[in-house]
């Protein structure tokens, strides 16, 4: 049984690859968002989300006539897409250079492309490498369950 075969049994999205809207609270409509609800949104720390900004990985956070960061929606969607490319394994160095990309245009379309086929293809070879280590534990699993112990005749294995 595969990855997905696994997730579609359970109930949960089988198509891995679609792409799915950006999901995040909007109470009642609200758009402006302080350091700490942030935090409680995301689940990064606000060191992370100030180091982010510090790096040039969070794009210019707009702040209050008192100087606090006031974070929107579209910044919560920025953090939705970071974490998921440092889900992908993406250095942070990409990811700043992603970032830089982006502010930078449309004229860097394709490089962004190129930058995002390459972290693709990283994804699907470790997803490869997740099946085939899925495959040898459903293997060892289906052993124990049909005999209720390992066989005399294999072991170390």
């Amino acid at each position: 049984m595969t990855v997905t075969e696994t997730m579609a049994a359970a109930g949960e999205r089988a198509d891995l690859c679609s792409p799915r809207p950006p999901v995040h609270p909007r109470p009642d409509g609200q758009d402006h968002y302080t350091i700490s609800e942030v935090v409680a949104l995301t689940g990064l720390t606000a060191h992370t989300l100030r180091w982010y900004e510090r790096i040039g990985l969070m794009p210019h956070v707009d702040r209050s006539h008192t100087g606090q960061r006031r974070y929107r929606n579209r910044d919560l969607d920025w953090l939705d897409l970071v974490g998921k490319l440092r889900l992908t394994g993406m250095p942070v160095s990409d990811m700043v250079r992603y970032a830089e990309l982006v502010r930078a245009g449309e004229g860097t379309f394709a490089e962004r492309r190129d930058l995002l086929e390459t972290t693709r293809r990283d994804v699907l070879a470790r997803i490869a490498e997740l099946q085939d280590t899925l495959a040898v534990l459903d293997h060892k699993i289906s052993i124990y369950a049909d005999t209720g112990r390992m066989p005399e005749r294999v072991t170390g294995t």
